[in-house]
């Protein structure tokens, strides 16, 4: 059984102020407003898909603009350079985006576990507590399934930017038709490196709704 969950909805400034603060004093404020930990992971994992979902799109637009860029058949090379260095760049922001989004997961999980096994010294009525560590473990078990779609999916991105990287400066320091032509023997392993990501990252995201799914009460 899966504890259940609410999506957060607070005014941006009140959530800002309390991530700025230390953990104690954001969960204390956030549970004086109804939100427990269990709530914020919801909410965290759901920050991670909608990261992992723009950074899936905006790969898919790096892709075409460097498929567009191998197809250049004369015209300004400048600015065909300037179109592919801004899709590396909203690409590497995207992405470090869905680093510290799993971070987030990642550190409130942490807490909301290590919380739920000090309680289970505060139950008087063992059979209650072992039903409280049947529960917790069937969830870290679950939580564990989405943690590892999620880093499987990050640990594709640093390659995959890697070797965008490379061609983006090969080609502003060579801007001309032989850089070009080297982008296009590049090309399979560019686009074969990007779909896989995808692919990944597609997983990922799957995994966090079902994970939602789970954790938020019906109706």
């Amino acid at each position: 059984m899966i504890l259940p969950g609410s999506r957060l909805n607070l005014p941006l400034g009140l959530l800002l102020a309390l991530l700025s603060g230390c953990s104690s004093v954001y969960y204390n404020t956030m549970e004086k407003l109804g939100y427990e930990k269990r709530d914020l992971l919801v909410d965290r994992v759901e920050d991670a898909r909608a990261a992992q979902e723009a950074a899936r799109e905006q790969f898919a637009s790096a892709l075409d603009q460097f498929i567009a860029a191998t197809n250049f058949q004369g015209g300004d090379l400048e600015a065909a350079y300037r179109r592919l260095n801004a899709a590396y760049a909203a690409s590497e922001r995207r992405a470090n985006a869905v680093r510290e989004r799993i971070d987030r997961v990642e550190k409130v999980a942490g807490d909301l576990f290590s919380e739920w096994e000090d309680e289970l010294e505060l139950y008087t009525d063992r059979n209650l507590r072992r039903a409280s560590a049947r529960q917790l473990e069937q969830t870290r078990a679950r939580y564990r399934q989405l943690i590892t779609a999620m880093q499987r999916a990050e640990q594709r991105i640093d390659p995959v930017l890697g070797a965008f990287r490379d061609r983006v400066l090969h080609l502003k320091h060579n801007l001309n038709a032989r850089a070009i032509a080297s982008l296009h023997g590049d090309r399979a392993e560019i686009e074969s490196g990007i779909q896989a990501l995808i692919r990944q990252m597609n997983a990922s995201i799957d995994e966090a709704n079902r994970f939602i799914e789970e954790f938020t009460p019906a109706g």
